[in-house]
C-alpha cells in the first residue's frame, strides 16, 4: 500500500485530479490517498497557499499527485510551484514529450525526454538595482547542482535504455557559469561509457527541436534553458496538455501537470486530464509499479485514437467523465 499525497489544486485540478485518481484506483495498484490543497483556494481559506501541513504530508507520503495551482496575483505571495521545489530541494524537472495517436500534431514520432536543473541559474532570483535604470540579475551555477542534475540525467537514461544525453548550453557566451554546467556533465558521462554524449548550444538545439526533433533523446538543461525548451517540445506534440511532468528531489517527488488551472471551464465536465493522468503512470513508474504505468499509458493512448473517446479540446466527442471512463473500461479490460 503505497502513500499518495494528493493536492487537486484550482481551476479544473479538481477535476482532472479526481479523473487520474480513478484512473490509478482501475489498476489495482493499493493507494492511500492523503487530499490536501494549496494554491488560491487555499489562500482564501487559510490565508496560506502552501500551508506547512501540506509540506510534510508530501515529505512523509511515497509521492505526491498535483494538480494545477493558482498564485493571488498583486498580493504577496510567492508561486506555489517555486516554493515547492525550494522547501523539499526538487532538483531534477523531468518532462517526457511524446507523440500521442488522435492529437493533432506536426510530428507523429516524437519521443524524447527534457531534464531541467531546477533550483539555481537565472532563476535562483538574486536581482539588483545597480543605480537607477540599471538592473543586474545573477546566474548562480554551482558544481553540486550541476553535477546532481548530470547524473540524474544519465541514470534515468540508464534505466530506460535511451541512447544519447544532450547537454544544451550557451558557453560561447557564458563561457565561466555554462562551462561548469559542461564540465560537470562530461564528467558524469565518462561513468556511462555505453550511452552517447554531446554538447549543442542553446539555439542550435531550439531550431532543430522544430525541424526535426527525432534526433534528439534526453536533453540536460539548466534551469531557464530548460523551462523554455519543455514547453517548446510540448508544443510539437499537442501541447502542456498532454504532456505528463515531475519535480524530483532525493526520497521525495511531486507528479504534476504543467498546464494551467483554466477557471473559465472548471466545472463544465470538459477538462482533459491527459497530462495528469500521465503523470500519475510516471509516478506510479517511480513507485516501481511499470506494468501498472504501461497499463495507463496504454490505455491513453487506445482512447485518444477514438473520436468518441477523445476529450473535446482534441476534437472528439467525450466529456471528461466519460473519457475517464474509457480509460478505466481499457485498464480493466
Amino acid at each position: 500500500m503505497y502513500r499518495i499525497a494528493l493536492i487537486p489544486g484550482d481551476g479544473i485540478g479538481p477535476e482532472v485530479t479526481a479523473a487520474a485518481r480513478e484512473v490509478v484506483d482501475a489498476t489495482g495498484v493499493g493507494i492511500e490517498w492523503i487530499e490536501c490543497n494549496a494554491g488560491a483556494e487555499e489562500a482564501e481559506r487559510s490565508g496560506e497557499t502552501l500551508p506547512e501541513k501540506v509540506l510534510q504530508a508530501i515529505r512523509s507520503a511515497d509521492a505526491a499527485l498535483k494538480g494545477p495551482v493558482g498564485t493571488p496575483i498583486g498580493k504577496g505571495f510567492q508561486s506555489v510551484n517555486v516554493r515547492l521545489r525550494r522547501a523539499l530541494d526538487l532538483y531534477a524537472s523531468l518532462r517526457p514529450v511524446k507523440s500521442l495517436p488522435g492529437v493533432p500534431s506536426r510530428f507523429e514520432d516524437v519521443d524524447l525526454v527534457i531534464v531541467r536543473e531546477n533550483t539555481e541559474g537565472l532563476y535562483a532570483g538574486i536581482e539588483n538595482v545597480v543605480v537607477p535604470g540599471v538592473v543586474e540579475s545573477l546566474k548562480v551555477v554551482t558544481e553540486r547542482a550541476c553535477t546532481r542534475i548530470a547524473a540524474f540525467a544519465f541514470a534515468y537514461a540508464r534505466a530506460h535504455h535511451r541512447h544519447k544525453v544532450t547537454a544544451v548550453h550557451k558557453a560561447t557566451v557564458m563561457a565561466l557559469a555554462d562551462g561548469l554546467f559542461l564540465n560537470c556533465a562530461q564528467q558524469v558521462a565518462r561513468r556511462y561509457p555505453h550511452i552517447d554524449y554531446e554538447e549543442r548550444t542553446i539555439d542550435d538545439v531550439s531550431m532543430n527541436l522544430v525541424l526535426d526533433p527525432r534526433a534528439f533523446d534526453v536533453l540536460l538543461l539548466e534551469n531557464l534553458y530548460g523551462d523554455i525548451v519543455s514547453d517548446l517540445a510540448a508544443g510539437l506534440v499537442g501541447g502542456l496538455g498532454v504532456v505528463p511532468g515531475a519535480n524530483i528531489g532525493d526520497g521525495v517527488a511531486v507528479y504534476e501537470a504543467v498546464h494551467g488551472s483554466a477557471p473559465d471551464i472548471a466545472g463544465r465536465g470538459s477538462a482533459n486530464p491527459t497530462a495528469v493522468v500521465l503523470s500519475a503512470a510516471l509516478m506510479l513508474e517511480g513507485l516501481g509499479e511499470a506494468r501498472a504505468a504501461e497499463r495507463v499509458r496504454a490505455a491513453v493512448e487506445r482512447a485518444l485514437a477514438r473520436r468518441e473517446t477523445r476529450t473535446r479540446d482534441l476534437g472528439g466527442d467525450a466529456s471528461t467523465a466519460q473519457y475517464v471512463t474509457a480509460l478505466c473500461a481499457e485498464i480493466r479490460a
